[in-house]
């Protein structure tokens, strides 16, 4: 099988992230990996789509250190490959990486990968979705009883009269972000700052603001789902909990969060079957859902990070279960031909 994975930057790739460990994984598992960046694409004059890659050169690599490292180093092999004769190409860039410093890239890679399923390629997740989840507002065409409560503006005026309706703490954070930047907490009996707060995200966009959970400070889990269901092994779930003993009410690893085993109950698996339908017929493949209590917090759909913490606190490695779900859909698709959309097979 030739897979691709398309991130940000192959440069500024990471032997932890999830990415190097399922190309790795695959690598191990004797198909054929290439890493391209969002800004890698060639449209040709003939409508086939290429791109600048880059490629480890051995079979299998102990860790994920050793792999990156000669795919990033000399040794990395960089051609211009012919995407449209990949088996699969998993989008595994976050958009809002990007926001700040190359917003001509946020729409690159869901713009590249549709054309890429055009060709014939099997894209993961489906980019014809992914493209209305460039931003948070993906999250509220999601059930309603699975979501805090919200309400998203630019008017300074109308966050503050959200505040004050909640009677409570209320958290701010940008419509387009990740890894807790500028995310705020507002003390509804201490607001003496909560201009600047405010100022301080709508200045670059939309605002969300969103009813504080309590049981926040007790962290939360990041569950892995795979074709709508939890990923599951062994009887052990794809998850961990993420907690700040910082006094940071944000837990995300970017901003000091740890991570500890997590249980996931009854109440965790009914927010997965609320959410499923729309998942699945979404064609998204592998997501990471944020849980606090018997809420969600967020659906990453991009590139859901943790499979390492995951398997740390369980003892499994999640990345070959993921790759072999992959050669499953390759192997159905040749029985359908063009008779079954991408985002049918994503979540086959």
């Amino acid at each position: 099988m030739r897979m691709g994975f398309l991130v940000n930057d192959v440069e500024t790739e990471r032997p932890e992230y999830t990415t190097t460990r399922l190309a790795a994984a695959a690598v191990k598992l004797g198909h054929e990996v290439w890493l391209l960046g969002v800004g890698d694409f060639i449209y040709d004059a003939d409508g086939s789509i290429h791109a600048t890659a880059r490629k480890a050169p051995g079979t299998s690599y102990d860790t994920q250190e050793d792999f990156l490292a000669e795919l990033q180093g000399e040794t990395g092999q960089t051609e211009r490959i012919t995407v449209d004769q990949l088996d699969v190409l998993m989008m595994r860039n976050d958009p809002a990486e990007d926001a700040v410093d190359r917003p001509w890239a946020q729409t690159s890679g869901v713009l590249f990968g549709q054309l890429a399923v055009r060709r014939g390629v099997m894209v993961l997740n489906d980019p014809a979705h992914l493209a209305h989840a460039i931003n948070k507002t993906y999250f509220q065409h999601f059930p309603e009883l699975v979501r805090p409560k919200t309400c998203i503006s630019r008017n300074a005026e109308e966050i503050k009269q959200f505040v004050h309706q909640q009677q409570d703490k209320v958290v701010i954070k940008p419509l387009q972000g990740s890894g807790g930047q500028s995310v705020f907490v507002i003390n509804y009996e201490d607001r003496s700052n909560i201009n600047q707060m405010i100022d301080a995200v709508i200045r670059d966009g939309y605002c969300i603001a969103q009813q504080f959970l309590p049981a926040a400070a007790e962290g939360d889990v990041r569950l892995f789902v795979m074709n709508g269901q939890p990923l599951k092994h062994d009887g052990k779930y794809a998850a961990f909990r993420r907690v700040n003993t910082s006094g940071d009410l944000r837990s995300n690893m970017h901003s000091g969060g740890k991570s500890e085993p997590a249980e996931i109950g009854e109440q965790a698996l009914q927010l997965v079957e609320m959410v499923r339908l729309k998942l699945v017929e979404d064609g998204m493949f592998l997501v990471g859902l944020d849980i606090v209590g018997d809420k969600l917090i967020e659906i990453n759909v991009f590139s859901p990070g943790g499979l390492g913490s995951a398997q740390q606190h369980t003892g499994i490695d999640f990345a070959p279960i993921v790759i072999g779900d992959i050669e499953r859909k390759i192997k159905h698709r040749q029985y359908y031909t063009q008779t079954v959309s991408n985002a049918q097979l994503a979540t086959l």
